[in-house]
């Protein structure tokens, strides 16, 4: 029998208590969730970007509806837990962001990110006030359901043109006061800002591993104070550079040395569990 929601939920709030810290990697369709759960990994997170790059869009561009039918998929493709990147919670204001908390319970996920980032690039970010009420909007609608929901809140500063650390820090201390369960701040620079991060903060932090550069060995963020590990969109990413490698080589060689490298189709199936 499969597991409950609720089952699901304890389990996910169970890796962020115990040592150490834990993976959670992307998928992107049914296949690679299968895949990810056959390799032995204990939750799973939807990606936005790889979600939107599925249906050939950039990253932003579904709509609630679409992302969390992607997340349903997602969700009921194995027995792990699923948390979502949900993005700005899809509205400006602190309801909208509740509402799709809601929903995205509705849609069998144990958990989600909301970000501090507007999508607008002349006004990149949320103004503090109103990032935290959102983020304050989102808990509350977390606490009213049946099961613990992990709601995961995201400061964006590093991701924008002349990122403040200080103020990454602020905001980060900000959404925890207001309920945020997990902490995250893609796109620090190096591992003594993730420190200051975990120094400055108690809850659990996530770190997301994809950007060149600044994608560190997991016993460094251990030592760090990291938590949770995600993984963005680089497994989707590199899926496809596979693809494109082939496809090259077929196109421009006449060739196929691809074939001998690629697992067979058995062994993938094997990994589904089909």
């Amino acid at each position: 029998m499969g597991l409950t929601q609720a089952e699901k939920a304890g389990q996910f709030r169970a890796l962020h208590e115990q040592a150490g810290a834990f993976v959670i990697p992307n998928p992107w369709d049914v296949g690679s969730a299968r895949m990810l759960a056959g390799l032995g990994f204990k939750a799973l997170a939807t990606s936005s970007g790889a979600a939107a790059a599925c249906m050939g869009r950039r990253d932003g561009q579904l709509t609630r509806e679409e992302a969390l039918a992607h997340c349903r998929m997602i969700a009921g493709a194995t027995s792990l837990p699923v948390s979502a990147d949900l993005e700005r919670g899809f509205g400006d204001a602190p309801e909208d962001v509740a509402g799709t908390v809601r929903r995205a319970a509705e849609a069998g996920l144990v958990g989600c990110t909301i970000e501090d980032a507007t999508g607008n690039k002349d006004r990149p970010l949320y103004g503090f006030t109103l990032a935290v009420e959102r983020i304050a909007a989102a808990a509350e609608a977390a606490r009213t359901l049946p099961f613990p929901f992990m709601l995961t809140a995201r400061a964006h500063n590093f991701l924008y043109a002349a990122p403040s650390l200080d103020d990454t820090i602020h905001r980060l201390q900000a959404f925890e006061k207001a309920g945020a369960s997990v902490l995250f701040a893609p796109g620090l620079p190096d591992l003594d800002s993730v420190k200051a991060v975990c120094a400055a903060t108690s809850s659990p932090f996530n770190f997301m591993v994809g950007i060149p550069g600044k994608s560190f060995p997991v016993a460094e963020l251990v030592a760090a104070g990291v938590k949770r590990i995600s993984l963005a969109t680089s497994l989707y990413r590199a899926a496809m550079t596979g693809l494109l490698d082939a496809a090259r080589e077929v196109q421009r060689d006449g060739t196929f040395s691809y074939v001998s490298r690629s697992a067979s189709t058995s062994s993938l199936l094997e990994l589904m569990g089909g």
